[in-house]
């Protein structure tokens, strides 16, 4: 999906750098990412979630705080309500763009602000929140026995992931003073509440508490064993999973229909793990599967092989053709399924050289209902018109260019 570098001014001014991954089909809705503490919008999980909603039609907005990774300004000088202003500014940017946020996403303490931020915005219909403290003063726990040095000289240095960070006393009293539970209560908005039981760094009450502090539609999803960043590659794919399916109930993501007989598109299939082989495959904003191979073959086996996918075309074909006929001719066809086996692995023949190779797809059709053997013969027999079969039958052209 195509991502533009942007920059745009926050709440003192200064310009914050931002990263806008647009959808490469219709543009559905928008979104705003707002990171965790201390973090950047280039965590893995922020660029996963960006890259499954930009896939569905969403274009989502991920920026740099003010005085963190690429942005203008002091980090000293900020505090929880200099984020809550940046993710105004954000919300300010592109609605003069006209795209204007459907959806706030936060992660940790930017998970707080877009609670505290979202009831003032009235075009945002839905929040999602990962890993999200409901007492904003919580992030204090991360400063250990500095909070002492702090307070005595009024700001100190605080070691945060491994990087010095200077925070001064006014970031302390406003983090502290910050109250979620009338935003929250208040809300109006569709809330996700996504959390790790395990997560030590923002512990998992703060999740209880925040979805009972919520009104209805609000929805609670377990991140199971994932850490509090979301670092590992299939925790960040299942949250980004996990918003897609949810967001999809509260924004409006249906494209106008085609007319009759226009090209169904492009299946658009790009990579999600350069370590494996894990790809994302989107056939425009509503329809997302995932391909892999096998654990033996070096794969997750978190999706269909290739040849699977293959396969499936040929049967979902088969059917639909079947069962369009008997419609037709108002049989009474019960049910169509449709087993197809090919004995082939994709990553076997992808390193095998080249040659003269014959497939053969195994079909079997299974046909329920009150059929005569004449009308189960028939359309055993239009299950080779499908042209899917037809397709696989003759040789095909790929024509291939570089985008």
């Amino acid at each position: 999906m195509p991502t533009k570098r942007i920059t745009f001014p926050g709440h003192d001014g200064g310009n914050l750098a931002a990263r806008l991954d647009l959808p490469d089909g219709p543009h559905l809705a928008t979104a705003i990412f707002a990171h965790c503490f201390t973090c950047s919008k280039d965590i893995p999980a922020a660029r996963r979630i960006a890259s499954r909603l930009s896939a569905m039609g969403i274009a989502v907005l991920r920026f740099d705080f003010t005085g963190l990774g690429h942005s203008e300004g002091e980090f000293s000088n900020t505090n929880f309500s200099s984020n809550i202003k940046d993710v105004r500014a954000a919300a300010h940017f592109l609605s003069a763009s006209g795209m204007p946020p459907d959806l706030l996403i936060g992660h940790s303490l930017g998970g707080a602000a877009v609670l505290r931020t979202a009831g003032d915005i009235e075009t945002v219909k839905a929040v999602a929140t990962l890993g999200a403290p409901f007492d904003p003063g919580h992030v204090t726990h991360n400063f250990g026995g500095a909070l002492e040095a702090i307070e005595k000289h009024g700001q100190a240095e605080v070691q945060l992931g491994g990087r010095p960070f200077t925070i001064r006393q006014s970031f302390v009293d406003d983090v502290n003073a910050a109250n979620l539970a009338p935003a929250i209560s208040g809300l109006k908005r569709a809330l996700l509440v996504l959390h790790a039981p395990r997560d030590e760094i923002v512990d998992i009450e703060n999740a209880s508490a925040i979805f009972q502090a919520a009104k209805h539609p609000k929805s609670f999803v377990t991140l199971d064993d994932a850490d509090h960043l979301i670092s590992d590659g299939e925790d960040a794919e299942y949250a980004a999973e996990v918003i897609a399916a949810w967001a999809g109930r509260y924004l409006n993501l249906r494209p106008p229909a085609p007319p009759p007989g226009a090209p169904e598109g492009i299946v658009r299939v790009s990579e999600a793990d350069p370590k494996g082989f894990l790809q994302d495959v989107n056939a425009g904003p509503l329809h997302h599967a995932l391909a892999d191979e096998p654990l033996a073959y070096g794969g997750t086996n978190r999706g269909m092989t290739p040849y699977g996918f293959l396969a499936a075309g040929l049967g979902a074909c088969t059917s639909m053709t079947i069962r369009m006929y008997a419609r037709r001719k108002g049989w009474p066809l019960d049910h169509v399924w449709v087993d197809v086996s090919h004995d082939k692995l994709h990553v076997k023949d992808a390193e095998a050289p080249n040659g003269d190779k014959v497939d053969t797809f195994k079909r079997v059709i299974h046909l329920t209902g009150d059929l005569d053997q004449t009308q189960r013969d028939r359309l055993v027999e239009i299950a080779d018109k499908c042209p899917v079969h037809k397709t696989l039958e003759r040789t095909s052209k790929v024509i291939t260019t570089v985008g």
